[in-house]
């Protein structure tokens, strides 16, 4: 895999860095000591992802119709995004993705949670479709309005060609207030793909965890309140609730995929049928 980042998980450490909870509040926003492989990273995500490239890449991949595959077996396909040239660490997607639902496990939440984290990055199949990094993973933001402060390297959008656009550089641009997220073009990545592929076989608030976990600058942030509806709002306590699974639940200690994997079968036979559409 090619890009800015020599591997997702670089991406993956400077978002928990940056909410790492004993951080102040004044030094969320410093991102000085950011390695210049995420800079790049952030510039090349600012300038490209424009409301008509969204538009372009919902109606690519939105019919769900690259292939079939049951849950699983996706998870093992995903694998191959490890990069065996990172010296920091060997762990493979399913490793991830398993220690962040035997965290939520753990913690005895829901049945439904615990297979949220279990497959909530299952959308960076992306990559393996050859989208470049920028359009899979980071910080998800609306297009089609202008621009918050609190997006992370927001100085890049000055390259944007829609922030030459005036009817997308308004605070509300071409959405209605409180109109709802639903109705809102985010930023493409997993997040949104994911959502499609997973909407018909689990509960509404595994859903907005997973459509909306890289929406920082809203559910960490406050920014654009003003778009959500009261529904959105209530819904994000529990994408609150996830996000610290999903930053903090990666460790270094692998856990036992074969051992595990009996238990998780299982739980995705609770909720989904033998392969699913991507």
């Amino acid at each position: 895999m090619t890009g800015p980042l020599n591997n997702l998980e670089q991406l993956d450490e400077f978002v928990a860095s940056r909410y790492d909870p004993s951080k102040a509040e004044d030094q969320f926003r410093d991102h000085s000591g950011a390695q210049p492989g995420v800079r790049e990273f952030y510039r090349l995500n600012h300038i490209h992802q424009t409301r008509d490239f969204v538009l372009e890449k919902k109606r690519r991949y939105l019919g769900l119709d690259k292939t079939r595959m049951g849950i699983w077996e996706a998870l093992e396909y995903l694998n191959t995004l490890v990069d065996d040239s990172d010296p920091d660490t060997d762990l493979s997607q399913i490793e991830h993705n398993l220690q962040t639902a035997e965290a939520i496990r753990r913690d005895g939440q829901p049945r439904w949670f615990v297979l949220a984290g279990l497959v909530h990055d299952l959308g960076k199949v992306l990559c393996l479709w050859g989208e470049p990094q920028w359009a899979v993973v980071g910080d998800t933001f609306p297009t089609g309005c202008a621009y918050s402060d609190k997006i992370v390297f927001h100085e890049f959008f000055r390259d944007n060609p829609d922030y030459g656009r005036p009817e997308y550089q308004s605070k509300l641009g071409i959405y209605e207030e409180n109109g709802g997220l639903d109705k809102v073009d985010l930023s493409w990545g997993h997040d949104e793909y994911l959502y499609w592929a997973m909407r018909d076989y689990l509960p509404e608030p595994a859903l907005y965890m997973i459509r909306y976990h890289s929406f920082y600058p809203g559910h960490q942030e406050g920014a654009y309140d003003y778009l959500m509806n009261a529904h959105d709002r209530e819904m994000f306590d529990w994408v609150r609730k996830f996000n610290p699974y999903d930053l903090y639940s990666k460790a270094g200690e692998k856990v036992d995929v074969r051992n595990l994997r009996p238990y998780y079968e299982e739980l995705i036979r609770e909720y989904f049928p033998e392969k699913i559409r991507f």
